[in-house]
Formats: C-alpha cells, structure tokens, sequence
C-alpha cells in the first residue's frame, strides 16, 4: 500500500473539523439540541413541527456544504464522488437508519457526545470506529490490496 500525500491535507482537515465543531456549539447554545444528524433527519421525516425550519436549514447546509465552501474558500473545481448518485443515496439512507436503530450517530456521539464526556458516546465512538477498520481491512482484503 503506498499513501498518496496529494490527498493528505492537515489545514483542511482541521478548518473542517472546526467549522463542525462551531456548528454543534452554535445549535447547542441556539436550540439547546445535539447536532445529531441522523435525529435532525429522523425528526423532519417524522413530522416534527415545533423546528421545522432550524431543521430544515440544516440538512440543507449539509447538502450545500460540498460545493459552497470550496468556492468560498477559493478552490477550484467541483465536488466529486466516486460512485453514482442513486448507490450515494441509498449508501446515506441506510447509514441515517442504522444510527437511528442504534440510537445514535457519529456526529451525536462523536461530536458532541464525546465533547460532554459521555461514557455512552465513547462506547458508541469506540464501535463506529471499530467498525470501519474491521471494514475496510475486509475490502483491502478482499480487493487484494492489502498486502
């Protein structure tokens, strides 16, 4: 395996993970809710009245994000994804499900549950990231990548 240092990127890296951090902090203080995204989502699919457009707003700034902030942040280019739209959705609507039977998703616990010192959250956090390894370790070998 050998690492593509074009696709290593720190400073982005962190300006991102700053600017997801200030977004739970101001929801927290604004609406006194977790930025859990699979909750938000879950609760506008449920028909939850009372935030409707606080809710609304923010599922579309997550839609928005990936090609509104390179274009502010002077980049050029567009968002790319390697796979098609319709494997992109259901990729997405069967993750939102999972977190929603599992009572929780990564930016809940990850973010804001970790953030809080919550012993569930770092459960949840340690499982996810478990998880992804045991994942990508069976594609790698799977693929014969792995070497």
């Amino acid at each position: 395996m050998t690492i593509d240092w074009a696709q290593f990127t720190p400073m982005a890296s962190l300006g991102g993970g700053a600017l997801i951090g200030l977004a739970a902090a101001i929801l927290v203080i604004g609406t006194r809710r977790i930025a859990g995204i699979s909750g938000i989502f879950g609760e506008v699919l449920n028909g939850a009245r009372d935030g409707l457009g606080w809710r609304l707003a923010f599922l579309a700034g997550l839609l928005a994000a990936p090609w509104v902030v390179p274009g502010l942040a002077g980049a050029t280019g567009e968002a790319r994804f390697p796979v098609s739209w319709p494997l992109l959705l259901v990729a997405g609507l069967l993750t939102g499900y999972g977190t929603r039977i599992a009572r929780g998703c990564t930016s809940g616990h990850g973010v804001c549950g970790l953030s809080r010192l919550s012993p569930r959250s770092l459960v949840a956090v340690l499982c996810f990231m478990a998880s992804g390894m045991v994942t990508v370790t069976v594609l790698r070998v799977l693929s014969g990548e792995a070497a």
